[in-house]
């Protein structure tokens, strides 16, 4: 007769689908029960498409079946807890989304927006499903990035439908006001609006959604934080000495909501010159990893001062897709690697264990 341990450890060869993890790394098998009449395995599955929930009760289901000889029956509970980490009160998980990653920098001019939107162009194309919110409501910028010029609806349920471009599903305030527009808003109405990008938007199944937060660290951005479970957050910044009081800012607020900083992004790092390739370090060099040592966080990589990354951005196709074997492009696929390496690593420490 197997022992549930024996039945745990085969089920561990089944991939989640469309992941290289096990379902058990998951969190997904919550008990096993075995008699003679037969074997329980207990399932707890958050997944929405029910095509994927059938894909892993079927290989549940074959490989007990297969390695035990004896009648299975597949028990699937509604899940207790989001597959994302808990975060602290008030704070949840959006509904199909397994990771929830925050760009942040401690001030304007940093090129944030231009590093989230190529490191989720970048997460897409290591084959992840990606979702970019763009929550700089009063400078959007993520529209004209990618060249977006249509408004979104909203479904028979009167959910948003984010705008779906170069493989991101995308939503920005600059999707619903007019060009040049200024968006005069205070405190409440914004809270408000940043709350229904993240609760009344219909972004399916993602593994990564990815914040690009407006710049500072003040109110606006806490306000964000505290509502969404966050699987980490990146903090872009520039070589010079004085952008240190940046990261600390940025490190300080992640840390004031319970969420893991999964390293700093240096931008700007380098400049390369077009003609003969030489590389200077016009705003020094070093800062971004003496900055990521201080705080014990990751230096997630180095983007270079380069013009056609601007360009790429201005006429609406970002480096990664424009050219995505550049040196530029493949910088943001680096970084993008150890981000969804990190998110990985803080949601497997935070899934229960079953012994």
């Amino acid at each position: 007769m197997p022992t549930p341990h024996d039945i745990l450890e085969g089920l561990k060869t089944i991939k989640y689908p469309g992941y290289t993890r096990d379902i058990v790394s998951f969190g997904i098998v919550k008990d096993i029960e075995v008699a003679s009449a037969g074997i329980t395995v207990t399932l707890s599955i958050t997944a929405q498409k029910r095509e994927t929930i059938d894909e892993i009760v079927r290989a549940v289901n074959d490989q007990v079946a297969t390695s035990t000889g004896l009648p299975v029956e597949i028990v699937v509970q509604a899940p207790e807890v989001p597959q994302q980490p808990r975060g602290p009160r008030g704070q949840q998980g959006i509904p199909g989304v397994r990771h929830v990653v925050a760009v942040a920098s401690g001030k304007g001019g940093v090129g944030k927006s231009t590093v989230a939107t190529n490191v989720a162009l970048a997460l897409g194309r290591l084959g992840h499903r990606v979702g970019l919110l763009d929550a700089d409501v009063y400078g959007p910028s993520v529209p004209l990035m990618l060249g977006i010029r249509e408004r979104p609806e909203a479904d028979d349920q009167e959910r948003i439908r984010p705008i779906e471009r170069l493989g991101l599903k995308v939503i920005s305030m600059g999707l619903f006001v007019a060009d040049g527009t200024p968006v005069i808003w205070r405190g409440p109405m914004l809270n408000k609006l940043l709350t229904q990008f993240l609760r009344d938007v219909e972004w399916g199944e993602l593994d990564f959604l990815v914040l690009d937060l407006p710049p500072g660290t003040g109110d606006a951005q806490l306000t964000i934080l505290q509502q969404v479970a966050l699987s980490g957050g990146v903090i872009v910044t520039t070589p010079q000495d004085v952008a240190l009081l940046d990261v600390r800012r940025g490190v300080t607020m992640f840390n004031q909501v319970n969420a893991p900083v999964l390293g700093v992004i240096e931008n700007m790092s380098y400049h390369v010159c077009r003609g003969c390739g030489h590389r200077a370090e016009i705003f020094g060099h070093g800062g971004g990893a003496a900055m990521a040592a201080e705080f014990g966080v990751p230096l997630l990589g180095e983007i270079p001062l380069v013009g056609a990354i601007r360009e790429a951005g201005d006429a609406g196709t970002p480096i990664v897709a424009a050219d995505p074997e550049s040196p530029q492009a493949l910088a943001f696929v680096d970084v993008a690697k150890r981000i969804a390496a990190a998110a990985e690593e803080k949601t497997a420490a935070a899934l229960p264990v079953i012994h």
